[in-house]
């Protein structure tokens, strides 16, 4: 005979209840203050609004003051110079220090410490410690000429065409040690036996990375794309600490541009078109991951 209360199974919509009821509230505030936020934002772009949101229609008049300002396709260039050598570069940097890591060097975890260290700083304090060391006065190429090397020439942050590339000097330094224990965490997830199979075929180590471990690391080379690509679209305070968008509009970028138009030219409508425009971006970027982690997987 079954014991009483154990006819059958539950409901799938009260299982687990009380982690339903205590996520209640989360689900809440995503709804409404982000949902509902986007939602608003995307609205008021299409008005006039100036120092404060009004409901005064216009159409695309802001998209096309928008993709009509020069400032703003400069901040679009920069935004895909910056974004696309800093995908490239902290994902290469960051799997060849995890695979270094990985080999049980000794004092590990003092490199991992030294790695992962610039990540704890703020993006502040990061800028303005590169700004010092770019200058010319007094960094980097004052000290290559002072050991006599008097034509060396290193100012990026001073040089609009390559300013945007001093900036994501920065933006590695900071970056590549967050990646670098991603990649680490994945690779400590492999199977030892995979290794010594590999060493018994005879299979070089690069062709056992390239074709059997990268490819296992699949899901955390998503996420780490995710993570880094969502910093990239918002980048802002380490442009701002280092060259405050210049020289000119050389290093502008469009987080700094919706912040300018809102906050200092009191231009509601035009920042909100910008945001909107980054929502966008930020969509394109979380809707194939999502596709790839939860709706490409074929359900047994």
């Amino acid at each position: 005979m079954a014991a009483p209360g154990r006819t059958g199974r539950p409901n799938r919509l009260f299982r687990n209840l009380n982690a339903k009821i205590a996520s209640i509230p989360m689900i809440l505030i995503a709804l409404v203050v982000f949902l509902g936020g986007s939602v608003w934002t995307v609205v008021y772009s299409f008005t006039n609004s100036k120092l404060l949101p009004r409901l005064n229609f216009i159409g695309l008049d802001q998209y096309d003051r928008l993709w009509g300002s020069d400032r703003w396709v400069v901040s679009i260039q920069n935004l895909a110079i910056y974004g696309i050598l800093s995908l490239i570069f902290s994902l290469v940097i960051g799997f060849v220090l995890a695979a270094l890591m990985d080999q049980k060097i000794r004092f590990e975890n003092v490199f991992r410490t030294i790695f992962l260290y610039p990540f704890a700083l703020s993006f502040i304090v990061t800028g303005l410690v590169w700004q010092w060391l770019l200058n010319p006065e007094f960094g980097v190429q004052s000290v290559v000429r002072s050991l006599g090397f008097a034509d060396f020439t290193f100012d990026p942050l001073y040089n609009p065409s390559i300013v945007i590339y001093g900036i994501l000097i920065a933006g590695l330094w900071q970056g590549t040690g967050l990646v670098m224990c991603l990649m680490l965490a994945g690779l400590r997830g492999i199977d030892e036996d995979i290794w010594k199979a590999a060493r018994v075929d005879g299979i070089p180590m690069w062709r056992t990375y390239v074709f059997i471990i990268i490819p296992m690391m699949r899901p955390v080379f998503i996420t780490t794309l995710v993570i880094i690509a969502s910093g990239i679209v918002k980048v802002y305070d380490l442009v701002v600490a280092q060259t405050s968008g210049g020289p000119g509009i050389a290093s502008e970028v469009p987080a700094k541009y919706v912040y300018d138009y809102m906050f200092q030219a009191q231009n509601l409508g035009q920042g909100f078109a910008a945001s909107t425009m980054m929502l966008l971006t930020v969509a394109i970027i979380i809707i194939p991951w999502a596709y790839l982690e939860f709706g490409g997987k074929k359900r047994g």
